[in-house]
């Protein structure tokens, strides 16, 4: 078990994945060789480069130290390599230095990253959402300047958004920009910048919020590129302090001070929020690959120790393995459940994000939209929470040697409880999934989700019966549950009560029909 099984797994559930076949017809430099060859070597970049950050990186922290941040060491140098390797952009427009690859081989690679070393990818991730950004929304001379560097590891950027009293509640931020002689000045307070400053790249841009008139909400807030140099000469940011984590240790969280700092406007006025999401969007399905990078780490230290840690048995005969043992065994098959339906639901959600772009026909794009939109809450939260659970359950398969720090179960367990926190706590995901995805968009991704969830399961009923009938009974459930819902849209106070408890029931319904998808791969089978 490891990186490179970790790897096949996700080619063999990719083989499986419905839209993979339409993306490849649309993608003609995307055949199975050149995929399979590419997720394959970044198993061994994670395991090589990655991996033997993970644990000194923990321990050693970043620093804050004359001002600015020192991270740990050798974070400085797989930053670079990573760049320069043509991971950070292997989804990005070739004209940028780009592969332009489809979105789905990034997130086939993008857990085995995670699972070599989640902290440092928290700057890639950043960065790489960013260059989308800058790709799609910036000014063309800002574009050219920006996304090459960006994809090479040369330069990097931030995504500040959060202040003192605007978190979530984003239309309460007070940080403002001014434009002066045709300059925009930004000044004002950020907070939970990952890696807001450090020592990896030359520069680095903040992609930020701040008010640029006296709208109330999200109306008065633009979007920036605030460079933390210009011409060698310090733009008027500065960090605060790095905050002192539960996990991450090796990504310096900084609260960053704006002193009429010059920005370039991306996009238009007003809009900074909307816009912002291109960048969002990514990062929340980069959680769900964070989660699964650690449950898959830890699901194979817990089946590995199982398999070797011997103990009971008939008291006459040499002790027997722990994985003999029943309800090990359960433990086991659950958190090897929960792993694979994750690794499967985040390669069909890359798969319509990629369709809802690539599709010729406009009402197919337009519905794939409509169906990624509705899966995007329920993978980044239940994602992010794959990691911690599994991480949790493993650790009580190891026992005692689990909660020592003999083992790397307890840091991806401190790693990993943020991951339902940052880019949109499970409230305000949940919130999303009931009264923008239900309520405003009328369930149209609900009823994209319904119809092909039902001919999946229909179509592989013949060989799993109970399954698919248990499976086509939670989906019918689900659909009655969803029609209550809509009816509280006039009751919102109540619907906002059960909001939580529809996208648990949403998630259960996506894993019953991935659990169908999973059940094809050979062992599955051979285990069931």
């Amino acid at each position: 078990m490891g990186y490179s099984d970790q790897a096949q797994r996700t080619l063999a559930l990719l083989a499986l994945t419905p839209g993979w076949q339409r993306v490849k017809e649309l993608s003609p430099d995307c055949d199975d060789a050149t995929v399979s060859a590419i997720v394959e070597e970044a198993a061994q970049f994670a395991e090589r480069v990655l991996a033997p950050l993970n644990t000194p990186g923990d321990r050693m922290g970043a620093r804050l130290v004359e001002g600015r941040v020192r991270t740990p060491t050798g974070f400085a140098e797989a930053f670079r390599r990573y760049g320069a390797s043509g991971w950070l952009g292997m989804d990005v427009y070739d004209r940028y230095g780009g592969q332009g690859l489809p979105l789905t081989v990034q997130a086939a690679c993008a857990p085995l990253f995670e699972r070599g070393c989640v902290a440092l990818m928290m700057a890639a991730g950043s960065t790489r959402a960013a260059a989308h950004l800058l790709a799609e929304a910036a000014d063309g001379a800002v574009a050219d300047e920006w996304v090459p560097k960006l994809l090479a590891g040369e330069w990097a950027t931030t995504i500040c958004i959060s202040e003192p009293e605007a978190g979530s509640d984003v239309g309460r931020l007070r940080t403002r920009a001014q434009c002066r002689d045709g300059t925009w000045r930004i000044t004002g307070q950020k907070i939970w910048i990952s890696f807001g400053d450090h020592d990896m790249a030359d520069r680095i841009g903040h992609c930020l919020l701040a008010r640029t008139n006296d709208q109330p909400g999200t109306r008065g807030i633009s979007l920036f590129l605030v460079p933390d140099g210009i011409d060698g000469r310090q733009n008027g940011v500065s960090v605060e302090r790095i905050e002192e984590k539960m996990g991450l240790h090796g990504s310096p969280t900084c609260a960053m001070r704006f002193e009429e700092a010059v920005g370039v406007l991306i996009g238009d006025e007003g809009r900074g929020l909307p816009q912002l999401f291109t960048m969002i969007e990514l990062m929340r399905l980069q959680t769900a690959c964070q989660g699964l990078g650690l449950a898959s780490a830890s699901l194979d230290i817990a089946e590995g120790y199982a398999r070797e840690r011997r103990q009971g048995g008939h008291p006459e005969r040499p002790p027997v393995a722990i994985a003999t043992h029943p309800d090990v065994r359960r433990q086991l098959h659950e958190i090897r459940r929960q792993t694979e339906v994750l690794r499967a639901a985040v390669l069909e959600l890359a798969t319509i994000m990629d369709l809802a772009r690539l599709e010729p026909d406009e009402s197919r794009r337009r519905a794939l939209a409509d169906l990624a939109g509705w899966m995007l809450p329920l993978i980044k939260n239940f994602g992010g929470a794959a990691g911690f659970d599994v991480a949790n359950a493993a650790i009580q398969v190891l026992g005692g040697a689990g909660y020592t720090r003999d083992w790397p179960l307890e840091q991806y367990l401190r790693d990993s409880r943020v991951m339902t926190i940052y880019e949109g706590t499970t409230g305000m995901q949940a919130i999303d999934f009931l009264t923008r995805r239900l309520w405003r968009d009328e369930g149209r991704g609900l009823q994209v989700f319904e119809k092909r969830a039902r001919a999946e399961i229909k179509a592989l009923a013949a060989e799993h019966p109970e399954l698919a009938d248990e499976a086509l009974r939670g989906l019918a459930d689900f659909t009655e549950f969803s029609a209550r819902m809509v009816a509280l849209r006039d009751d919102p106070e109540r619907g906002l009560y059960l909001a939580d408890s529809y996208m648990r029931a949403g998630w259960q319904a996506v894993s019953a029909w991935m659990a169908m998808r999973v059940r094809q791969l050979p062992e599955v089978a051979e285990r069931s």
